[in-house]
């Protein structure tokens, strides 16, 4: 096998389709993604220019056809040095990043990409960027070939640190709606059957889906209204106040939907719009990404509608499973999402520099978790 490093888009560029090969369907490791994300976020960042630097480890067979790559960027801070974090990372809430490999060959391509990271032959490449920091947050604990990845970097003598992280929430639909609502508790079963029948059934509610690109941009803005409007309303700024991240998904939008992998829909109740949400999907999942709501209609529960309707519809289409995302609200247990944990993992190289860094990061994040501590005591009235 061949490591190389890519640092440039346009060097990336015709490996586009090998990238969603591995990438297995799932929209946030996608190329079309990441390479908009690292425009938006990396390019496009003034503040960061010059101190960002795209880093993806690709990993070739003896016939250059790409097995795996670590889809990653290169930053800089004073405090932490040079750090290596996936791509779509930050703001933009991107769920399952990960090493993306050829099935069966997770061993063998994260083992080379540990390999290329550690390898002693670089120690005198002034052209291979130093790293002091491989920060992988937020990703699916169950993740086979990140786990394998940072095993072999435990095992060549790096420091591994591991924090525990928000769950995502994902629904295995069965076949058929009722087997779905027979597994809902009885309130939460009464209460899905009386908004089916009183604003599904009577056409009060009206559960509508962009099919024609030429309709994908009004629906959009529908969709940033109802979200700003909801998220003012609980006194936040809402995410589409970064005009960073609308650039990026009014980029990233067309693109998914020509691809089959972006689903936006809106919700009409008595025929005015009361909702809108921004799903991904690909390899039979759904995934809640994004969505909007008027706030001057909850009494008529369009959250909980349109989660209905998107669920019979998902499993009408044959989806195998919903995942809500990232993220603990209580609603997502209520309709029968099983958690899936995450993790947070910081590697940290042999170099003494790094690793002193490393280690006032891990005082002050003990600092900080004994002053958390201590507020919830004196909160409980506890000595």
């Amino acid at each position: 096998m061949r490591v190389h490093c890519l640092y440039d888009l346009d060097e990336l560029a015709p490996y586009a389709d090998d990238w969603d090969r591995l990438a297995a369907g799932v929209p946030f490791r996608s190329w079309a993604w990441l390479s908009t994300w690292w425009r938006h976020y990396g390019l496009d960042d003034p503040p960061a220019r010059g101190r960002k630097r795209l880093f993806v480890v690709c990993v070739f067979d003896h016939t250059d056809r790409l097995l795996g790559l670590a889809p990653w960027y290169r930053d800089f801070s004073a405090s932490q040095g040079h750090v290596l974090r996936p791509l779509g990372s930050g703001e933009v809430c991107s769920d399952y990043l990960g090493v993306l490999c050829q099935p069966g060959m997770e061993y063998q391509v994260t083992q080379a990409v540990a390999d290329y990271l550690t390898a002693d032959e670089h120690a005198g490449d002034c052209d291979f960027p130093r790293w002091d920091l491989l920060q992988l947050a937020d990703f699916d604990a169950e993740d086979h070939a990140v786990g394998q990845l940072i095993r072999r970097l435990a095992e060549q003598g790096n420091t591994v640190h591991r924090q525990t992280g928000p769950n995502c929430w994902r629904i295995e639909l069965p076949t058929t709606w009722e087997e779905y609502l027979a597994t809902l508790s009885k309130n939460r079963r009464k209460l899905s059957r009386r908004l089916q029948r009183s604003m599904l059934d009577t056409g009060r509610a009206v559960l509508h889906h962009v099919e024609r690109a030429e309709d994908l941009a009004a629906i959009t803005e529908l969709l940033i209204d109802l979200h700003q409007r909801r998220r003012h309303s609980l006194g936040e700024p809402g995410c589409f106040a970064s005009p960073r991240f609308t650039a990026f998904h009014r980029e990233v939008m067309p693109v998914l939907f020509r691809q089959g992998q972006l689903q936006l829909s809106w919700l009409e109740l008595d025929g005015r719009p009361a909702a809108a949400e921004y799903h991904l999907a690909g390899d039979g999942v759904v995934y809640a990404y994004q969505s909007g709501v008027d706030p001057d209609v909850l009494d008529l529960e369009p959250g909980n509608i349109f989660t209905l309707a998107t669920l019979r519809r998902a499993i009408e289409k044959g989806y195998r499973a919903v995942d809500f995302l990232r993220g603990d609200e209580p609603y997502k247990a209520h309709f029968r999402a099983r958690p899936r944990p995450s993790l947070s993992v910081r590697v940290v190289p042999g170099r003494t520099t790094a690793r002193v860094r490393h280690n006032l990061w891990l005082a002050g994040s003990n600092v900080k978790q004994w002053i958390k501590s201590g507020l919830r005591l004196v909160g409980t009235g506890g000595e």
